[in-house]
């Protein structure tokens, strides 16, 4: 029988239209768009259907705008009486994960990811930065590479994102990531890109609002996961409320481990992904963490429907 474990995606999977043909196949999920405006007082429902891409490109409205995006799905394969035994998320996708196993309500979520995201786009206007994918060097070697760069004295570079063992995003000022970039060329990486995102996220930069955003955390209710939940700055399972909430608050300036979180899961037997939000992203690594997997993704109606119209072991 397979083993399944939910994932949920990070900001860089949001697109002008997510959401929209998901609400028209399920029309009770129009509720749950509509409890979204509500809560964060504006129309993210129009945003994520309609746009601008302008205005959700910006953190502070596509953390909340892929996040409910992901409630959306979340809903419908629960209706379709999915139950996952684990779950795990990117970055922002953290939070889905927690509230599919019962720590937070989704509208506290909302909130929480909302603020997350002011919070770290102000931490860009003071200091702003960039992030990369280095493709092809070993996450070993990409930290060397960064501490070389570093050590030049043109500011913060630091690894952000362990995505398989073959690719790692760096963070930090946008001088030292260039010339990171250049280091690793030169180390014989494979392809490096420079990332669009708003603000270098999960590097030292934003240790600034590690304390603000605990506080934030401490106005919501935590309990205990009802099934394992992989935190991204340990790679391993939050048990307690207390453990998520220092992994939330530690993981806004620490690195994601994905590659050490897939890896804990496979370890445990897990075989199965389903992807639970806009885009296939993390499919996609998973396949390179885990060639043998099955992976499954349903960012959209087509995919969902596929996805519910398979027999289930």
């Amino acid at each position: 029988m397979a083993k399944v474990a939910y994932l949920f995606p990070g900001q860089g999977s949001q697109k002008v239209g997510m959401g929209k043909d998901l609400a028209e196949r399920h029309p009770h999920l129009r509720e749950l768009f509509a409890r979204a405006d509500e809560v964060l007082g504006f129309g993210i429902t129009k945003l994520c259907f309609e746009g601008p891409e302008d205005d959700l490109v910006q953190t502070q409205n596509t953390q909340p705008a892929i996040f409910l995006v992901s409630m959306a799905i979340l809903d419908v394969l629960r209706k379709a009486g999915g139950a996952p035994l684990a779950a795990a998320g990117h970055s922002l996708g953290e939070y889905g994960a927690l509230v599919c196993a019962g720590v937070l309500e989704w509208e506290d979520a909302l909130k929480l990811v909302r603020r997350r995201g002011e919070l770290m786009a102000a931490v860009n206007a003071r200091t702003p930065g960039a992030m990369a994918a280095i493709i092809g060097l070993s996450g070993e070697v990409v930290g060397t590479v960064c501490a070389k760069a570093g050590a030049e004295g043109l500011g913060v570079v630091e690894p952000a994102n362990y995505n398989t063992p073959q690719q790692t995003v760096i963070s930090g000022q946008a001088a030292a990531v260039e010339r990171a970039m250049a280091l690793a060329r030169e180390a014989g990486a494979e392809k490096v890109v420079r990332l669009q995102v708003g603000a270098p996220f999960h590097c030292s930069l934003m240790s600034a609002l590690q304390q603000e955003f605990a506080a934030e955390l401490e106005r919501y209710r935590f309990a205990d996961p009802r099934f394992p939940v992989v935190a991204n700055v340990t790679g391993d399972y939050v048990r307690s409320a207390d453990a998520v909430k220092d992994a939330l608050r530690r993981q806004v300036a620490g690195a994601v481990r994905w590659t050490d979180s897939i890896q804990r899961l496979a370890g445990d037997g897990f075989d199965t992904y389903v992807e639970v939000g806009p885009g296939r992203t993390l499919v996609g690594l998973v396949r390179q963490i885990q060639p043998e997997a099955t992976g499954h993704s349903t960012g959209d109606a087509k995919r969902l429907d596929t996805f519910l119209a398979q027999p289930r072991a």
